[in-house]
């Protein structure tokens, strides 16, 4: 099978797309990883192709147990996709188990050794048996990202078996921190031939032969897949950092504004609010650019910003948008400055304003400044569609919608659960044509020839 990857490398995420021949989006991925940008494109490609070889495996379950009903084949997919994500969550455990206790061994930790060691061990004992539970059915995780999941649960535990005279927590933290770094460079087999087979065995298990046959077929089917991967095309805040000819290479206005248009064909305006930068762009009926404005000179109001702000508040960065739309009135905010936000709203928090206020007219400083850029770029036409990560942060969208509201009237606001991969899709799109149009000048010489 043909396939055509758009990778975006994002100041804070960095995802890629996998379509097939027909335009088909066949896998996507994302990855937090703060390593390196190379690191981070080679993370995001393998997660696009484990995805990818999911929606073999469904397809071929479903031909298989065409006599089962949707919502059971469905279910079975659940499973499997769950056991799998465990099955890569143990395999960055035990390497992260690993690395700390390598670095314990260096000669800096040399004079508490033999307390931390005993410490780390029960840290990482806990966390192998509670592995299970963050990956069962309908559990509620905090985030997808190893990095964050591992970290969450870690702190929990170092709190506990902490000793403040000989194993104090900051020590064990510097642990984790320095570890993590290490672990997100290592080249670990977390792909879908690797890990589906133990992943499959957890599921199947108690499973009836004819089921767990077809499972077994269908996931040997996905993993000896040929998938040919004929062209990449690389995008985002630091696609000068992929390995890619300068000819696949495109910038975020132009994968965001046909990636847009790719998922909301009538798409004619559209807002960008990544984790570094906002971008407001108009497209044709094709999609293409006719104008943009873009705030690339900080990452005020931008993702970075909230994350700033979730990490002051102590939160996790997908608690912000519901605590803010609790808000009963929006606190006027001052400046949606990074380097300003910790001292804003401290000083706010201590006034006696509720957090939840603060955050609402947080939310709301953040859509104004992108308002400011929309207005410079022709204003909103219909209809209008909001990508990035922020665009899955409901406060945010309700004050989008509030402001578009008032200053240009009803227009139809387009917003995908997928809409963090607008840019990655965009550009999977431009490595398809480019090929197409290759194949197509090609005949049109051999036909010239002939």
């Amino acid at each position: 099978m043909k396939c055509f990857v758009g990778i975006d490398l994002g100041s804070t995420t960095s995802k890629a797309v996998v379509l097939d021949s027909d335009g088909e989006i066949l896998g996507r991925g994302i990855t937090n990883s703060r390593s390196n940008y190379e690191m981070a494109s080679a993370i995001a490609r393998t997660e696009a192709y484990v995805t990818t070889r999911f929606t073999l495996f469904e397809r071929d379950l479903a031909e298989r147990l065409c006599d089962q009903p949707e919502q059971e084949r469905g279910a079975l997919s659940s499973a499997l996709q769950r056991a799998f994500r465990l099955q890569q969550y143990l395999m960055q455990l035990e390497s992260l188990e690993r690395t700390t206790e390598d670095l314990l061994d260096t000669r800096r930790y040399a004079p508490r050794r033999a307390v931390v060691r005993p410490r780390l061990r029960d840290i990482f004992g806990r966390l192998q048996d509670e592995a299970a539970a963050l990956f069962a059915a309908g559990a509620k995780r905090r985030s997808d990202f190893f990095r964050d999941i591992a970290g969450s649960a870690y702190q929990a535990a170092a709190e506990d078996f902490a000793d403040p005279q000989d194993a104090p927590f900051g020590l064990l933290l510097a642990l984790y921190d320095k570890a993590i770094l290490e672990v997100e460079n290592e080249q670990l087999e977390l792909g879908f031939q690797a890990n589906i087979g133990p992943a499959l065995e957890r599921v199947i298990a108690e499973a009836e032969p004819a089921i767990a046959d077809a499972c077994r077929a269908a996931a040997e089917s996905a993993a000896n897949a040929e998938l040919d991967e004929v062209r990449a095309v690389g995008t985002g805040y630091g696609r000068a950092r992929l390995p890619f000819p300068r000819d696949q290479i495109r910038s975020e206005i132009l994968c965001h504004g046909l990636g847009a248009h790719a998922m909301f064909p009538n798409t004619r305006t559209v807002l960008d609010i990544g984790g570094q930068d906002t971008k407001a762009i108009q497209v044709d009926d094709a999609g293409i650019v006719t104008s943009f404005q873009m705030n690339d000179r900080c990452a005020a109001g931008c993702g970075r910003y909230l994350g700033y702000i979730a990490d002051e508040m102590n939160l996790g960065l997908h608690e912000l948008g519901p605590l803010a739309q609790k808000a009963e009135r929006k606190v006027r905010i001052s400046s949606t400055c990074t380097v300003f936000a910790g001292a804003e709203l401290r000083e706010r928090l201590a006034l006696g304003e509720r957090r939840e206020d603060i955050l609402g007219g947080l939310h709301r400083a953040i859509v104004l400044r992108a308002m400011s850029l929309l207005a410079r770029s022709g204003g909103v036409d219909d209809e209008f569609t909001f990508t990035g990560g922020v665009a899955n942060n409901a406060a945010a969208v309700d004050a989008l919608r509030d402001l578009v509201g008032e200053n240009y009237g009803e227009r139809q606001i387009n917003i995908s659960p997928d809409s963090i991969y607008t840019g990655a899709l965009g550009a999977a799109i431009f490595a398809l044509r480019d090929v197409q149009r290759e194949a197509m000048k090609s005949e049109e010489s051999m036909e010239a020839v002939a």
